[in-house]
Formats: structure tokens, sequence, C-alpha cells
């Protein structure tokens, strides 16, 4: 018998024939892929594609620029919005998790601040900050900070208290028993919170692109639907999420890096 993940891969790819040939048999017509037409068959996205990726970089002016570049900008706005709150929500959430009396204190700000929208943001963004790009930051930055703040809160609020007990035992100084004791147990848990916050931090970067307009896979996608390009749209819906499940596998195999047996 064929190893489980062979298995897996064989059934997803047979789900994504019949997926593909459902919608291509499924066309009334060629279509010119436009707002009155139906949406483009698989065939005419390849071609579509196809001739995208062959020159993804191509920079012909503000509102003609490769798919490629467009991501890049998308990614760099993630990686900064997402950096930073990592860069806080970690070392806070840790401070968090070793206190109690922080924990309860500051909950209700955090249930309070976690349910808003991101997208809700954006006007007191552009308001403050004057900057569309570093708006669109900001925004990464405020949607992406509180599942890593409270995965690792969490984490290192559930370390075994035996493992703090040899610690104690073996009279480790506070800053060792964090790095060597409470970082390693805790690892899954803050990676998890890592993981769930990429995935948001590249659905939100989208919406809040077209709304800031510019540059990235958002405006890009606003911009080929005012042009009436179905084609292009659909093909840039299909990057967006070939880029979240391969930024996802990256978190995924950290995680899987960082796991400990009992």
């Amino acid at each position: 018998m064929l190893p489980l993940g062979m298995r897996s891969a064989l059934v997803s790819l047979l789900l994504l024939g019949i997926l593909l040939g459902a919608w291509e048999l499924s066309h009334p017509g060629t279509g010119a892929g436009g707002a009155g037409s139906a949406v483009p068959p698989p065939s005419q996205i390849l071609k579509h594609a196809a001739s995208e990726l062959a020159d993804p970089f191509y920079d012909a002016g503000p509102n003609d620029k490769g798919i490629g570049i467009q991501i890049l900008y998308s990614l760099a706005r993630v990686l900064a919005g997402y950096g930073l709150a990592a860069l806080i929500a970690i070392p806070f959430g840790f401070v968090i998790g070793m206190s109690p009396l922080l924990s309860r204190a500051l909950d209700p700000f955090i249930q309070v601040l976690k349910p808003i929208s991101p997208l809700a943001w954006m006007p007191l963004a552009l308001f403050v900050i004057q900057d569309s790009g570093l708006s669109a930051i900001f925004v990464i930055f405020i949607c992406s900070i509180w599942p890593m703040l409270i995965n690792t809160a969490f984490g290192v609020a559930s370390v075994k208290r035996d493992y703090l007990n040899v610690a104690r035992t073996l009279e480790l100084s506070p800053v060792r028993t964090a790095f060597s004791v409470i970082l390693p147990a805790a690892a899954p848990t803050i990676l998890t919170g890592m993981r769930i916050s990429v995935g948001i931090s590249w659905l939100v970067i989208v919406a809040a692109e077209m709304l800031v307009g510019g540059t990235g896979i958002g405006y890009y996608v606003w911009n080929e639907w005012n042009n009436l390009n179905l084609t292009s749209v659909v093909f840039a819906i299909l990057m967006i999420g070939v880029v979240g499940m391969l930024l996802d596998l990256a978190l995924a195999r950290a995680a899987r890096a960082v796991q400990y047996a009992e």
C-alpha cells in the first residue's frame, strides 16, 4: 500500500482535476472575460498565467507592473507589520504568561481590542500617519499582534510546574530558566500563534491595498477589476492563495521543528 502522504496527494490531484474539468466544461464559450460574460475557464487563465509569469517583474509605469512586483510590495508590507508585531507580542506575551496578576489586569483590554476589524483602523491610521503605505503596515501590525500575544502568554503559563521545579533545584537564574526551560516548552504554542498571524496578515493586506491603492497585489486585483479584466482577477486570486499557502507551510515547518516528545 502506498504511504499516507502519497495517497493524500493523489486524492488532492484527483479532486483538482475534477474541479478544473467541471469548471472548463461548464463554461458556455470562450468569452472575453469581461464583466458581462462568464468567469473565464481554466484554459484561458492558464494562458494568461503563462504570459504573466514569463515576465513577472516588468515595470511599465505606476499602473502597469508585473504580478511579481505587486506580490513583493505586499510581502514587504506584511513582513514589516508582522515582524514589528512579533517583536512586541512575543516578549510582552512572555511577561503576561509569567504573571497571573498582569494577565488578569490586561485581559479586558485585550478582549476589547482583539475583535475590532483591522480595516476599521484604516481611517484612523490614514488620518494620524498620513501615509497609505505606512497605514497598511500599521493595519497588519494591529491584526497580527493578538494571536501571537495570546498564544505566547498561554504557552508560557502552561509550562509544567515540574520543569520549573527542576530549574529551581538546579538553581538556574531567572534569565537562564526563561531561555533554557520556559521558551523551549512554550515554543510550539508560540509558533502556532505566529502561523495564525501570518495567515491573517496576508488576508488583510489584500483588502487594505484595495482601499489605499498604489501598489500591491490587492491594488492589482482592484485595478484589473476596474479594467473589466476578469481573467487577471482570477489569476491574481489564485496567486494570493498560492503565496498564502507557502507562508503557512513555512511556519508549519518551523512549528514541527520545535515540537518535542514528553
